[in-house]
């Protein structure tokens, strides 16, 4: 933990604020480095002040990735009893999965992929957007806006589409120099992708932020650790891209941090 306070910081550069980006910053993005973005007033307008979390601020925190270990694992309760809980994406949290994945979402990520193809990149109507939203409660949004350039655009839509309806939810956009420094630190423990996961980077700013790790949802193989076929999310069989993520490496990882204690991987029933 303390190697990754060094190297990556999350209670001070997990997201862009007033304090790490002040306005007139030239901020560079995380995959376009060639890339430039100029914090004008408006965008940092959006930003919060600081960063609202501390180190170790929350006691036990669960990370909800969305693998098919989670069918039927019943592990909703434990998840909802975390005082924090990371989920990845915009996940199914409705009736139908909650006795497994639980409903408390204090973070939820959106990739902004999803709003390009879902949501028509919140060009046309915003409410079916903002009415998924809503099934989070009063979770914070938080968004890579500053990964590459194509994803600007339609990250900061999202913060004037919750503005518009009046949410309480607020908006986060990762520091793309957070970002690049926890790839960089997860290549030296291997991790060799084109990108590190969202699970991963959630992982990694949890470890700093809370004094318990829970995870749950994060597996890699066809089968689970009993040699049962499972799909590949809780919710679908759809693959990923090939070759983008690592996640068995990833994976290995964690599972070598729960053999020293230093997170909790679940894999069973609850």
């Amino acid at each position: 933990r303390s190697t990754l306070s060094r190297c990556c910081n999350a209670p001070s550069f997990l997201f862009t604020t007033q304090k790490n980006t002040p306005l007139g910053t030239k901020l560079k993005y995380e995959v376009d480095t060639s890339g430039i973005f100029h914090i004008n007033q408006e965008i940092f307008k959006m930003f919060p002040k600081d960063m609202p979390y501390h180190r170790s601020q929350f006691k036990r925190c669960a990370v909800v990735g969305n693998g098919g270990i989670l069918k039927n694992s019943r592990c909703g309760r434990e998840i909802d009893s975390a005082d924090f809980v990371f989920r990845c994406n915009l996940p199914p949290i409705s009736e139908k999965y909650f006795m497994d994945v639980g409903v408390k979402t204090d973070v939820v990520t959106v990739n902004p992929s999803i709003i390009t193809e879902r949501f028509h990149k919140l060009e046309k109507w915003r409410k079916p957007f903002y009415d998924v939203l809503q099934v989070y409660e009063n979770a914070s949004v938080l968004l890579p806006a500053f990964y590459n350039t194509r994803n600007t655009d339609v990250s900061i839509r999202v913060k004037y589409v919750l503005d518009d309806f009046e949410s309480q939810q607020a908006v986060y956009y990762f520091h793309p120099q957070y970002l690049i420094n926890v790839s960089r630190y997860w290549l030296g423990q291997g991790v060799r992708a084109k990108r590190v996961s969202t699970g991963l980077i959630l992982v990694t700013a949890a470890l700093e932020l809370c004094e318990e790790v829970h995870l749950f949802g994060f597996w890699a193989f066809p089968m689970n650790p009993s040699g049962i076929f499972i799909t590949h999310h809780y919710y679908d069989n759809v693959k990923p891209r090939p070759g983008f993520h690592a996640m068995p490496s990833e994976i290995f990882n964690f599972l070598h941090m729960h053999s020293k204690g230093i997170l909790r991987v679940h894999t069973g029933t609850c």
